[in-house]
């Protein structure tokens, strides 16, 4: 796995000094040691075939890749085969040589709700935090971006991202190891920054709001999403132990609370963008994903509430500017 396109790129720009530790905190984010199934993925990775692509579709709802020469079913069944070696896939969806990576998540209708509420893209060097396999990455350099760097601290994110990266190369486009601890403070480098299905799992969610400003280079813009729920600026739901059967959510603000927190940590022009509940059409089981979802979360007698009895997921999206 070669950084050093990515190293080139960062050299002369606001982003060198993140290039003194960049390359061992990769190192540590990628450690067999550390991973149990890294070896697996890896060699999942190695026996990917070469396929020559006549098409690459970063504008469309499922990212495509399409062959100059179509394959056989025998030759997709065993591209297909290769790939749910990294399952579960949770972002998508995507459309590799006529296999259909039919993901947990369609990102593609968050990507409908914001894209055209930010500022544009194009020229712009982007930061994603937490951003999975890196299918918004995609999207963003789809819309101009000049360099996209991902950010998630889990490998098979990672994997699956070099796994579809084999077919995409598109060498503008990165996904790291790293989660948002790992960029250097201060370093004001990113034109926009986007922090999405991340904030909730933050312990400190103030302290997370100031970790992405310095990301941020003076008038770039924060597009945050986030879960909330209804209320004034003073609602806050902080679960007792679990959330939607998830562990590790701490802070559920309503939308106004929200807006006053980004003010109060220094950014301006803040908004509320879209505001909506999610749907077993946009997140559910799939044969690429085939644990509990959505529906297995909320009361089957009341889906209006999660099976713990808390409101059902509500997703907000915010854009905010910089000082």
């Amino acid at each position: 796995m070669n950084f050093n396109r990515l190293f080139e790129l960062m050299r002369g720009t606001d982003l060198e000094p993140w290039l003194a530790s960049l390359e061992q905190q990769i190192e540590q984010g990628l450690c067999n040691d550390t991973y149990g199934n890294l070896p697996g993925w890896k060699k999942a990775l190695q026996s990917l075939p070469e396929i020559e692509a006549l098409q690459v579709d970063l504008n469309s709802a499922k990212i495509t890749v399409s062959p100059k020469k179509p394959l056989s079913e025998i030759e997709k069944d065993e591209l297909k085969n290769v790939l749910k070696q990294l399952m579960p896939w949770r972002k998508g969806p995507f459309d590799i040589h006529g296999v259909f990576v039919d993901t947990e998540w369609r990102s593609d209708l968050k990507w409908q709700r914001l894209s055209s509420n930010i500022k544009p893209l194009a020229g712009k060097t982007v930061l994603d935090v937490g951003c999975g396999n890196g299918y918004h990455g995609w999207r963003m350099r789809g819309m101009g971006a000049e360099l996209v760097i991902g950010i998630d601290p889990s490998p098979l994110f990672v994997m699956q991202f070099q796994a579809l990266q084999h077919f995409i190369k598109e060498d503008r486009v990165y996904v790291l190891p790293l989660g948002i601890e790992a960029v250097p403070d201060d370093l004001k480098a990113f034109d926009t920054v986007f922090s999405m299905g991340v904030f909730y799992h933050r312990k400190s969610p103030v302290d997370h709001l100031y970790q992405l400003r310095q990301c941020l280079k003076p008038a770039g813009e924060l597009v945050l999403e986030t879960l909330v729920i209804r209320g004034d600026e003073s609602q806050v739901l902080m679960p007792e132990d679990r959330y939607a059967q998830m562990r590790n959510v701490w802070f559920l603000p309503s939308s106004k609370a929200m807006i006053k927190w980004l003010q109060r940590c220094g950014f301006k022009n803040v908004k509320l963008v879209d505001e909506s509940f999610t749907s077993q059409e946009e997140q559910r089981s799939t044969d690429w994903m085939q644990y509990h979802s959505l529906k297995d979360f909320l009361d089957p007698d009341d889906m209006s509430k999660t099976i713990e009895g808390y409101p059902a997921p509500l997703r907000a999206i915010f854009t905010a500017e910089a000082p």
